[in-house]
């Protein structure tokens, strides 16, 4: 299978900005990772604004992470977005409301898919209910990619990344609790477009090294799976 997963680094731990996110930015901004990103809660407004700009100005691209499910709670997240300049805007259930703020703002939006719920996420559904879920969101509402938080599935984690990428024809970016080589390995199978890790750094679930250097392990192992 030709296609590596693109790693997308979080500042995240828990399903929350850590609160030295700017520093670990900084200490790590020089790994060879070109999408980085965090959650919607955790640090100050104005420092979310001046860490996407530090981002932007080392060439990253940029994934905000909203963990929120009724509309008012999605909608407020998507402004946070918006206000701070992210790329993309992930997370959220969908909601028209949602979109039309990452469009006007000129996000890429790629939502959750399941029923999901709790923070950390749990991601509930049958596989066959999440990929029709996708397949009219394309068509119905042109969405291009999804947040799919398999490794938080109540089921057949494996089964669910590997059936929901084969037959969704978009950007799908698994999303959570991606905390080991055997994950890595399974991603990799999937032919996934993007994957996140976030706690499994912080937690030195990939070497007991540094931020920098763990992120640095992980491509390189992913790209040694060809």
């Amino acid at each position: 299978m030709g296609n590596i997963p693109e790693l997308i680094v979080m500042l995240t731990k828990n399903d929350m900005t850590v609160a030295n996110a700017v520093q670990v930015f900084e200490e790590a901004k020089d790994a060879p990772a070109k999408f980085w990103g965090f959650k919607e809660v955790g640090i100050p407004k104005d420092e979310m604004k001046h860490l996407v700009r530090r981002m932007k100005e080392c060439k990253k691209t940029t994934f905000l992470e909203v963990v929120e499910y009724t509309e008012e709670k999605c909608i407020e997240g998507a402004r946070i977005g918006a206000e701070c300049g992210f790329d993309v805007l992930m997370g959220t259930l969908y909601f028209d409301s949602v979109k039309k703020i990452a469009d006007e703002a000129g996000m890429q939006y790629y939502p959750f898919i399941g029923k999901v719920h709790d923070r950390p996420s749990i991601l509930e559904g049958s596989i066959e209910e999440m990929i029709e879920e996708g397949k009219a969101l394309i068509k119905e509402k042109g969405i291009e990619g999804f947040d799919l938080l398999g490794y938080r599935y109540t089921g057949d984690a494996p089964k669910l990344n590997t059936e929901f990428v084969k037959h969704i024809p978009a950007k799908v970016c698994l999303a959570g609790s991606v905390a080991s080589f055997e994950r890595l390995d399974e991603i990799r199978a999937t032919g996934a477009w993007a994957f996140t890790i976030g706690s499994a750094f912080f937690d030195k679930k990939f070497g007991d090294t540094s931020f920098k250097e763990q992120i640095e392990t992980v491509l390189a192992y992913m790209k040694g799976q060809e």
